[in-house]
């Protein structure tokens, strides 16, 4: 009898890939990078320049595939290397408005008609935001995470969207592993407040 199938690490499919197996780094790709682009996206709040991250994290893999070291983690490298990405990003755009994610976007006509940031948007919790009640609810989520502080923001994003470890966003954030809990506490805590009236949602981040 056939045991279960045990899924290759991404750590393994790295050493593959080191070794000349382009297909190893084929599946890392198609596992990481819708995750990725979500934390780009909520992070940079443009599409563009999410993908223009994603790519360039990915490029940057390729490059230096041969310094990654077979002991690390690679989501722990992968997401360091995409959060200094978005933080050149957000320099670069220190003094330019960028779109907000509940402003129209103009229409095939110009007329600033067309759907919003926030309407376009779909990720991990797209579940739990049509559940919360749709596309009013999904801006209100869009704006309250855009609104919350760089340093809490990167770490609910790493957390509820990547699914990364405490211990793993420290290793990427530079800083104690308390201290990300700390800002995961109070992104929750802002979030909660931020969306009090939709209580189903807000029981959800508990």
């Amino acid at each position: 009898m056939t045991g279960a199938r045990v899924e290759v690490t991404d750590e393994a499919l790295m050493i593959r890939y080191q070794r000349g197996d382009g297909s190893a780094f084929a599946q890392l790709v198609r596992r990481h990078q819708t995750s990725l682009y979500n934390f780009a996206f909520r992070q940079l709040g443009v599409g563009q320049l999410a993908e223009d991250v994603v790519q360039d994290a990915f490029v940057r893999v390729v490059q230096n595939a041969a310094d990654f070291k077979h002991e690390a983690r690679f989501t722990t490298w992968l997401y360091t290397i995409a959060r200094n990405l978005c933080i050149d990003q957000m320099r670069k755009r220190a003094l330019r408005r960028h779109p907000s994610l509940d402003e129209a976007r103009a229409g095939s006509d110009g007329d600033g008609d067309g759907p919003t940031l926030g309407e376009q948007t779909a990720d991990a919790r797209a579940n739990v935001e049509r559940d919360a009640g749709g596309t009013e609810i999904k801006q209100r989520i869009a704006k309250a995470v855009e609104a919350l502080p760089d340093d809490q923001r990167e770490v609910f994003l790493m957390r509820e969207l990547a699914n990364l470890p405490f211990k793993e966003i420290a290793e990427i954030t530079g800083v104690p592993e308390n201290t990300v809990k700390s800002r995961m506490r109070y992104a929750l805590e802002r979030l909660q407040d931020a969306l009090c009236e939709y209580e189903e949602y807000a029981r959800a981040l508990r």
